[in-house]
């Protein structure tokens, strides 16, 4: 299985080094995903900071529209930044992904990836649970005129839990698939071997070869390098 659509190689990537088409980058799995976690992080710290807070006269100070509960408004903006921070960066990240010709430093990137997206749908599972705790004990009178950002604040939120789940899943697909494609030929563009493309090393010149005949050495004895005998008369 190839979760990330790169052709196969170590993790989930093509050989190191080879030409990225746009196009092809758009339409992989794991950027469709990072692509929706960033638009949806920016809905939900967007409606939160826009139509989050509240003026109270008789207080003299903002206060959040969630049930006057600051943390919220707080927890669920800093969640938002960070999800739309992370997204732009693995997106990055997926751009250079083929370029990475270390097979350790993929792996890195992968488990990070994976780590970082099961931590963050954890917090935007806890984010959608708590807004929606702290919306429903609103006074909907007071704060009506946020109320179109806030429910889609936490609609996306909820959006956001299974976005950054996919990306997780898809990760440890490519850790899964990346241990037993690394030790191929064609994981990075290059044999374990040593072989130009893949392949099997070329025999060295003054060994045998593939008929058993043997060949010169390239240096031949006497001191004397690059020289050639000449031809010599018949002597009989």
């Amino acid at each position: 299985m190839d979760p990330g659509a790169y052709g196969g190689g170590a993790f989930g990537g093509a050989k190191a080094g080879g030409a990225q088409d746009p196009l092809t980058f758009l339409k992989r799995p794991i950027v469709c995903m990072r692509v929706c976690t960033l638009f949806f992080s920016i809905i939900v710290f967007g409606c939160i900071s826009s139509s989050g807070w509240f003026f109270m006269q008789n207080l003299g100070q903002e206060v959040c529209v969630l049930n006057m509960d600051s943390s919220a408004c707080h927890f669920s903006t800093m969640v938002g930044i960070v999800a739309f921070l992370a997204s732009i960066g693995f997106l990055v990240g997926e751009w250079f992904f083929e370029q990475m010709s270390s097979i350790k430093t993929r792996k890195h990137y992968v488990i990070f990836d994976m780590v970082f997206s099961g931590l963050w749908s954890f917090f935007m599972l806890v984010t959608f649970v708590y807004m929606v705790i702290s919306w429903s004990k609103t006074d909907d009178i007071k704060f009506s005129f946020a109320s179109s950002n806030i429910i889609g604040a936490i609609f996306f939120a909820f959006l956001s839990t299974f976005a950054w789940a996919g990306c997780g899943i898809l990760a440890f697909q490519r850790f899964k698939s990346g241990g037993s494609a690394a030790f191929t030929n064609d994981g990075l563009g290059a044999g374990e071997d040593g072989g130009a493309n893949g392949g099997p090393a070329e025999p060295y010149g003054g060994y045998e070869d593939g008929g058993g005949q043997y060949n010169q050495p390239p240096f031949s004895g006497g001191g004397q390098s690059g020289s050639t005998a000449e031809p010599t008369s018949d002597r009989f």
